[in-house]
């Protein structure tokens, strides 16, 4: 059969029509109601992610009482409430070498309702490993009367150091309606090492909006902290505080001038840290009467390499594509790093400046996110060509959290005194659960088929793998990131990290072999999750305990 030149230009045009959009990355619903808000978060398993919120009137129920905590199924969108006894509003946590997680500090305010809650400022929240994929039986131990911080935190900070324990910074001794009057300027651990906590003198000055500093565990053990305008390197061991240069421009970034900031990726042999610290606002802490709501947010971003030649030389300067308060920075196994949430103006907390909006102290919600690009030049890091709207606003109280499946869990936002819902609010308090997809998740992936579940320091490993044939090219370029996904809090994400491990794949791509970080000063003892990326498609997270798997204090 003979076709006309119009015929075959028609055949053509139809199968170009007919051809796959190349996958973007995609917003996607997963539960109109997540029963409580999620204003914090973190991953505890391959399968499950713990949600706490305050001790509100929030619709998930639990003993006669609305639940403030619940445990996120990833697998099925569904939560299942946990029984909180201490208020664990405004708190912190992180994961222990052993795998436990330790929630810490919190509200002092008991609830109507709900007679039994108790004050939260001392509170430890623990949740041991749970062997069931979705949550059965799994539960929160406290114990307020014997198990409690050394003093009384409200919007503290916490991370992992280098022997799987707990170094917990700052907050404030009772509920603040603004800025931090009644610092809690010390340091404790826990498990606890100490009888008394470590008066601070960085965050004495760096008051009054020093509250949930940003702090980050480097590779030689010591602790990088930024509060306000101002930064130090902490040394643990020696107690002692190596003052650092302030952020530029007068640009303050803790709350309630809320920038975010991230250790950036790790890599072999020296794993050089890199600190980038992006929004919040450029004002000095003033009185709140006199900021307001429509207040710009800052684009700035500041960077610095954490050398003797890197400090020397100073922040380096760019610039996000708007102005944010209280983003967050998250990392994508690749080594990219996720700007999320936020708003253009305002501040953090509620209700306590000029010209609120409803009861926020925000306004101008930011729906598109950014990607970071780290080995990008100067100016051409930040882009967020192609990115989607969220369409929901995620402003103070929100969370999100990479996941071992590879995508983000977005939510919460609730810039409210409780649950405020309704019309004609512009931001209530959201229930919505989002996930943000990678391009990778609509397209064949790797998949690392099986690792070994504990993971000694400095050694080799190989392991079986599974590679598409739209990515087994000789050139590929192959990453394996070994991960701490963190805890969600605020607008930063404690103990967040990525290392990369020298690693290579077989001539027969069946097989992957890696070396792990030589210690836990680089990578601390505990769980992590390993993803395999080749030419930016990434496989599902592997779930390995990095280390003995012992208690704390541990080096191995």
């Amino acid at each position: 059969m003979k076709l006309s030149l119009f015929s075959l230009f028609s055949l053509f045009a139809s199968v170009a029509v007919a051809a796959p959009a190349v996958p973007g990355w995609r917003f996607d619903l997963k539960a109109e109601r997540s029963g409580i808000v999620a204003l914090e978060a973190i991953v505890v398993s391959p399968t499950l992610v713990v949600f706490f919120d305050r001790a509100s009137d929030d619709p998930l129920q639990i003993n006669n009482h609305s639940a403030w905590g619940a445990l996120w199924n990833l697998e099925t969108s569904t939560v299942r409430p946990l029984d909180v006894l201490t208020n664990s509003f405004c708190a912190s946590g992180a994961l222990l070498s052993n795998g436990t997680m330790a929630s810490v500090g919190g509200d002092p305010r008991g609830f109507p309702g709900n007679p039994d809650i108790e004050p939260g400022l001392q509170g430890l929240r623990i949740f041991e490993p749970c062997a069931s994929p979705t949550g059965d039986g799994c539960t929160l131990f406290e114990d307020p009367q014997t198990l409690h911080l050394l003093e009384s935190r409200w919007y503290p900070s916490s991370i992992r150091i280098f022997d799987g324990s707990l170094l917990i910074v700052g907050g404030t001794h009772v509920n603040e309606n603004f800025y931090n009057l009644h610092p809690a300027n010390s340091f404790e651990f826990f498990p606890r090492k100490e009888d008394t906590p470590r008066p601070s003198a960085f965050l004495e000055r760096s008051l009054p909006a020093n509250l949930f500093p940003r702090i980050f565990a480097l590779p030689d053990g010591k602790v990088f902290m930024v509060a306000g305008n101002q930064s130090i390197i902490y040394d643990i061991e020696a107690n002692t505080e190596r003052i650092l240069p302030d952020l530029p421009n007068n640009v303050h970034v803790t709350n309630p001038i809320d920038g975010s900031a991230i250790l950036l990726p790790l890599s072999p042999p020296d794993f050089v840290p890199e600190v980038l610290v992006c929004g919040g606002t450029q004002t000095d802490p003033i009185d709140p009467l006199l900021l307001s709501s429509q207040t710009p947010a800052t684009t700035q971003c500041s960077r610095i390499t954490l050398t003797e030649e890197g400090i020397a030389k100073g922040w380096e300067v760019e610039h996000m594509l708007e102005p944010r308060t209280m983003p967050e920075l998250v990392h994508i196994p690749n080594g990219q790093v996720l700007i999320a949430n936020g708003a253009r103006s305002g501040f953090a907390a509620i209700k306590q400046v000029q010209d609120p909006i409803g009861n926020s102290n925000s306004d101008h919600a930011v729906l598109v996110p950014s990607l970071y690009t780290p080995d990008a030049p100067l100016g051409l890091r930040i882009s967020n060509a192609g990115m989607p709207s969220s369409g929901i606003a995620r402003v103070y109280h929100s969370s999100i959290t990479l996941t071992p499946q590879g995508n983000f869990l977005v939510a919460g936002s609730n810039p409210n005194a409780n649950t405020t819902v309704g019309p004609g609010i512009k931001f209530p308090s959201e229930f919505r659960v989002q996930t943000l997809d990678p391009p990778f998740m609509f397209v064949e992936r790797p998949k690392i088929l099986n690792t070994p579940e504990k993971l000694a320091f400095n050694k080799s490993f190989t392991v079986p793998i599974s590679i598409p044939l739209t990515l087994a090219r000789p050139g590929a370029k192959v990453q394996v990131s070994l991960m701490d996904l963190g805890f969600s809090s605020h607008a930063f994400h404690s103990s967040a990290r990525l290392v990369f491990m020298d690693a290579t794949i077989s001539q027969n791509r069946k097989s992957l072999t890696f070396t792990t970080p030589p210690n836990g000063r680089v990578f601390p003892p505990g769980p992590a999750t390993i993803f395999l990326t080749i030419d930016d498609v990434t496989s599902e997270g592997a779930w390995v305990m990095m280390g003995s798997g012992n208690s704390p204090p541990t080096l191995e």
